[in-house]
């Protein structure tokens, strides 16, 4: 009987560690997998920033040009060419948000309400930008032709799309704040995985360059080689 018991022990107690260490793997694996998610989140609110960022200073750029024009009007021929190839475009890509958004697994493995809503905001408002700043600038642009003449150089109010990009900048600043408050991301932590995945960019885009170097190549070697063809067809 005692035997029987210590062998029912036994047995109960590996059925229990198996189980435990099943368990430990599973939940280890599911917070790694949380991590990367949220990381690739962040990642992307980071590089809408920096686009952002780079559209308001644009904004910015501008506004001066046009006040140095006003005040020196013979540089009009030279700063209207820097003010239209200043135009912010404030360009990002829709993957990651697709991925996030429309992908209810990586909602669900992420497990956090609040921060599902904050970056759902922030796409909103990035949307909002693109479409109510940079967009309105372009669409203007090719309706009234500003920069054809000094009067259209000063008149075009880039004032306010420069007030109005400031209060968007502001918002989303905010925002991408609560999205690693939320989710406890240091900027420590954060800069590591920027810096992973910008190398990862730079391996692909020097694997593009030796991939255009060899279209290149092949293209040349093509285009002699019919060349060769036909003089051979003419003679």
């Amino acid at each position: 009987m005692r035997q029987f018991l210590l062998s029912l022990l036994a047995t109960t107690v590996s059925i229990a560690l198996t189980f435990g260490t099943a368990a430990v793997v599973d939940h280890n694996k599911k917070q790694k997998e949380k991590r990367e998610i949220v990381m690739m989140v962040m990642y992307d609110l980071h590089n809408s920033m920096k686009s952002l960022e780079e559209a308001d200073s644009s904004l910015h750029q501008i506004m001066d040009w046009q006040v140095q024009i006003a005040e020196d009007t013979t540089l009009f021929k030279s700063l209207k060419y820097n003010i239209v190839g200043t135009i912010p475009r404030f360009e990002y890509t829709e993957t990651v948000e697709r991925i996030f958004s429309s992908n209810i697994e990586s909602i669900n493995t992420v497990g956090n309400v609040l921060f599902t809503e904050m970056v759902s905001e922030f796409y909103l408002t990035r949307k909002q930008y693109k479409t109510e700043i940079c967009d309105s600038i372009l669409n203007e642009m090719k309706r009234t032709s500003p920069f054809e003449s000094l009067k259209g150089i000063l008149n075009f109010d880039i004032g306010i799309y420069t007030l109005v990009s400031g209060l968007y900048r502001n918002n989303m600043q905010q925002k991408y704040a609560n999205c690693k408050k939320i989710m406890g991301v240091t900027d420590e932590q954060l800069n590591v995985y920027i810096s992973k995945r910008e190398s990862l960019e730079k391996d692909k885009t020097d694997g593009q360059q030796v991939l255009d170097s060899l279209t290149e190549k092949f293209g040349a070697i093509n285009q002699r080689l019919e060349v060769a063809k036909k003089k051979l067809k003419l003679e």
